[in-house]
């Protein structure tokens, strides 16, 4: 690993799992190595996979099959910007029907409590517009949905 700055994400032994998951599912991701244990550690043996190399969404990450101590929790998530329904259609339901669970806002959780905001690029750009009205029907009308519904925040930023 060269990168200046990984993120490293905590795994109870199932990183690898994990990694191919993300590397078959977003684009520009990638398993890149598995590292094994150079010797016993409090969750695992010598020659156990200890670490995994991976990208998602060209963000290098380490999974740490460190044990189950840690779990992972909202206050760290990938945001993922879609392009239009059918993209954010495909990643939702690749993280829900693949163990995951369906939060709000376009909050998901994968199968190993990892969470995911699956965001179009027309929500983030009206939530945040300079427009004060636009971004509060566009915040309002995404308050009310789990998996986002592209059509309904164009007609909020649309007033309709």
């Amino acid at each position: 690993m060269n990168n200046k700055n990984t993120i490293c994400l905590w795994y109870n032994g199932d990183a690898l799992e994990a990694a191919t998951f993300y590397a078959q599912t977003f684009p520009n991701s990638e398993v890149k190595a598995v590292h094994r244990a150079p010797g016993d550690y409090p969750s695992g043996k010598q020659g156990d996979e200890l670490t995994v190399e991976f990208t998602v969404l060209g963000i290098p990450c380490v999974g740490l099959n460190g044990g189950p101590l840690f779990k992972h929790s909202e206050a760290f998530s990938f945001q993922v910007s879609t392009e239009d329904q059918e993209e954010t259609d495909r990643l939702w339901h690749a993280i829900i029907d693949n163990g995951g669970q369906a939060s709000a806002c376009g909050w998901c959780k994968d199968k190993w409590g990892l969470s995911w905001q699956i965001s179009p690029r027309v929500l983030v750009e009206a939530v945040t517009s300079k427009d004060p009205a636009v971004a509060k029907r566009a915040f309002e009308a995404m308050m009310t949905m789990t998996k986002i519904d592209i059509a309904a925040i164009e007609a909020a930023i649309a007033g309709n």
